[in-house]
């Protein structure tokens, strides 16, 4: 595929604070249209990595290039043409919605700021809300805000730092519902999150753990990548035998699911017998690994670059 065909087009990003790695010769290559999962914990890397791209920090390594243009040298100019959505609300609260987008406006210089202002309302539904100051909304309108506020300058690409974190589960689904949309329009959209049903959505993902990548590509990909084998098991008095799968072979992780336990590893020969040697009463019933397994299972072989 043509390099001009990816948005984001990047190799061996790295970031040093001190004598930690934060982040570690990340690649990443993302293209027009898509909508690109980046997950991992919290401390992992993925913030920083958003401001390498957007030009809010400078790499100490790597290179490549954002929309076209160079991270390193023309970093400017991709400021111009992305939206960039941070953890934290972070617009004024004295200030109503319509006055919030228009100081968004003059900050870009549009022509038109009236008019991108009232086509932001409408694009979002808050036309009966302009007026409303923004520290009295509720943490989905918040969110609206936030979005029409990246979308105001009609950028090509949208970096979204878990934009949903807090937000009830009806708000979430109308913000993926707009995402899609918008990358159906040509968007690009490179987005973290910590919700498994939300990297899902996605058409691609990355997990990174402690500043390294740990896999890549679609969730099939992913899933199959994993190697990982898992079990679901039903019956009596669960705790107690998860406490004693714990330090069985082949048992790498043994997590609760409601009334269910799901018990996996990467030897599936030893995690078969170790599912058989039960003797318990319960039943035992091999089933697809899901992302959160997978997820699970990847941070806990990760090295901790805390030191």
């Amino acid at each position: 595929m043509p390099t001009d065909d990816f948005v984001i087009d990047v190799q061996g990003i790295t970031k040093r604070f001190g004598h930690r790695t934060v982040v570690n010769n990340i690649p990443m290559q993302v293209r027009r249209g898509e909508i690109y999962g980046f997950l991992g914990p919290n401390g992992s890397g993925k913030t920083t990595f958003l401001r390498m791209l957007c030009g809010l920090l400078t790499p100490d390594a790597g290179s490549g290039r954002c929309l076209g243009y160079d991270i390193r040298a023309q970093s400017r100019e991709i400021k111009k043409h992305i939206g960039y959505m941070t953890q934290r609300f972070s617009f004024y609260e004295d200030l109503t919605i319509s006055e919030n987008l228009d100081f968004i406006a003059r900050i870009y210089g549009l022509p038109d700021r009236k008019g991108a202002v009232e086509n932001g309302l409408e694009r979002l539904g808050m036309a009966a809300r302009g007026r409303q100051l923004a520290g009295t909304l509720s943490g989905g309108w918040k969110q609206r805000l936030a979005l029409a506020a990246c979308l105001i300058h009609r950028p090509q690409l949208l970096l979204l730092d878990e934009p949903t974190a807090g937000v009830d589960p009806k708000a979430r689904r109308e913000f993926w519902d707009e995402i899609h949309n918008l990358a159906a329009e040509g968007l690009t959209v490179l987005i973290t999150t910590h919700y498994m049903d939300e990297a899902e959505r996605c058409h691609r993902l990355a997990y990174i753990a402690y500043g390294n990548l740990l896999a890549r590509g679609t969730v099939a990909e992913v899933l199959r990548g994993a190697g990982l084998s898992t079990w679901e098991v039903t019956g009596p008095n669960l705790p107690a035998l998860a406490a004693r799968l714990r330090s069985r072979p082949g048992v790498e992780q043994v997590v609760a699911f409601g009334a269910t336990l799901h018990v996996s590893g990467r030897d599936a020969a030893r995690l078969r017998e170790s599912a058989g040697a039960d003797g318990g009463g319960h039943e035992w019933k091999q089933i697809e690994p899901g992302l959160e397994d997978v997820f699970i299972s990847l941070m806990e072989t990760a090295r901790d670059n805390f030191s």
